[in-house]
């Protein structure tokens, strides 16, 4: 079982992570050779605000291809199975590679954007169909901390992206093609070893209705002695489906059985990305220099960062299965609000004392360790355990996309929302946090060791009143 999490996270969350992550330390050497080759192009020099246009593109059009991945990750899974899926994914992240390392010799600034497009697209499945795999092939016991493996391989990509990104490594000047390219080797690392794991039981015996592969697969994951009583779990889910086939993304909007959860994902996901993580990021940068941190040297310290990110979700898959789902996700938006609280503080009175400038540096390591006990990691677990096996890819496309959505918006907003707030940004984050805590309070029920068929029968009084 963790050697299939680390088969399908290492071409799966891992790329998401990476590709994040890699495209902040080139930053100048692409912007000069778009210069370039505008010159050497046209004979004549590159509009600064056309200059900044083409770096918007490459940056975002990543998130404009994830959109497009979470569109078709659902359907490749119930069609190509989740293995099937997630081995097919490398060929696009493969392809992007390939275009991107060539972009710099060939003078084509044109297949760095496509390159980006493609490995957006990887990503965007990889982020749906990943989860769906370990959500199935888990037991209830072990769910939560094997679903936590798609967290930890996302921060563990953010982070091997930062160290790989640095400029003794592939950051600098002549090697930034490669930095580009290098998402080729997660990808062939994952058509190495996947290979090896069986497809997922629940879809081998509900979706294929092949009860003899399913067993099998069932004794490779649980082993001979254990395996038959996930298999009587799955044999119940079956029953109860009584032969449904894969629900549509927008049959699950009208379909009345599955309301709140569907609401539950969309608030939750919505939580996640306009939670105030990208505004720390953003900050990061600002607060190390007031704090006395060289400039040469915040990059090292930015790698504190996404270490941080990296141990809190190891931390909270430690975690899930004792403390629970409930506890870890209202906590974590809990203190983010608290320590939003701290920074508008901080940042406020940042010039009156010395020592200042250090409370708001604690308070960026602090926010991280929150975002990643809580909502970091505890979003995509649930999304997986509050449906059946009919709704849940068409659940995971419908989470995609909002996630990708809401992560382009604050992409796009976001400077002006700083630019406008200055550090009274983090207000309206506190009050995101707050909302969305209270909402998981009064509506998520806790889901620790239970079945998915008990899950919708919690969910049953919510959708269809008390009485039901």
């Amino acid at each position: 079982l963790f050697l299939a999490v680390c088969a399908v996270g290492i071409g799966g969350t891992f790329q998401y992570g990476y590709n994040v992550s890699i495209i902040n330390a080139p930053t100048q050497h692409i912007h000069r050779f778009l210069n370039e080759t505008w010159t050497s192009r046209y004979h004549k020099e590159l509009n600064p605000d056309l200059l900044t246009f083409l770096w918007s593109v490459i940056a975002s059009i990543f998130s404009l291809g994830g959109l497009c991945g979470a569109l078709i990750g659902g359907s490749m899974a119930i069609r190509l199975g989740r293995k099937g899926a997630l081995l097919m994914n490398n060929i696009v992240a493969i392809l992007a590679s390939v275009l991107m390392g060539i972009s710099f010799p060939t003078g084509l600034f044109e297949l760095l954007i496509a390159g980006r497009f493609l490995i957006g697209i990887n990503s965007g499945i990889g982020l749906c169909v990943q989860p769906l795999y370990i959500g199935e092939v888990a037991p209830k016991h072990l769910r939560g901390g094997m679903a936590m493996g798609s967290s930890i391989f996302l921060t563990g990509g953010i982070l091997s992206g930062q160290i790989i990104g640095l400029r003794e490594l592939l950051g600098g000047e002549t090697y930034w093609p490669l930095l580009l390219s290098s998402s080729c080797f997660p990808a062939f690392a994952q058509l190495l070893f996947l290979p090896w794991f069986p497809e997922s039981p629940r879809y081998l015996l509900i979706d294929r209705g092949d009860e003899l592969s399913c067993a099998k697969a069932l004794k490779r994951f649980h082993g001979s002695s254990e395996y038959q009583r996930e298999m009587e779990d799955i044999q119940r889910e079956c029953f109860a489906l009584d032969g449904e086939k894969p629900k549509k993304p927008w049959q699950l909007f009208t379909d009345r059985g599955v309301r709140w959860q569907l609401i539950t994902v969309i608030v939750m996901t919505m939580g996640q990305q306009l939670s105030g993580i990208n505004a720390i990021y953003f900050y990061a940068t600002y607060i190390f220099k007031q704090a006395g941190i060289s400039a040469e040297k915040i990059p090292y310290v930015t790698l504190g960062t996404g270490a941080c990110e990296c141990l809190t979700a190891l931390t909270c898959g430690l975690l899930i299965d004792y403390v629970g789902r409930r506890c870890l996700i209202i906590g974590g938006y809990l203190f983010m609000a608290l320590w939003s609280i701290v920074l508008t503080f901080s940042l406020t009175y940042q010039d009156l004392y010395s020592w200042v400038p250090y409370v708001s540096m604690t308070s960026i390591f602090a926010f991280i360790l929150s975002f990643g006990l809580g909502p970091g990691g505890i979003t995509n677990t649930l999304t997986a355990e509050l449906f059946t096996q009919s709704s849940r890819p068409a659940a995971y496309m419908i989470g995609g996309t909002i996630s990708w959505i809401s992560f382009f918006t604050i992409g796009m907003l976001f400077p002006f929302i700083v630019n406008g707030l200055k550090q009274y940004c983090f207000l309206v984050f506190l009050l995101e946090c707050s909302l969305v805590a209270a909402f998981i309070f009064l509506v998520i029920p806790e889901t620790k060791t239970k079945s998915f068929l008990e899950i919708e029968k919690e969910f049953h009084k919510l959708n269809f009143g008390r009485n039901t």
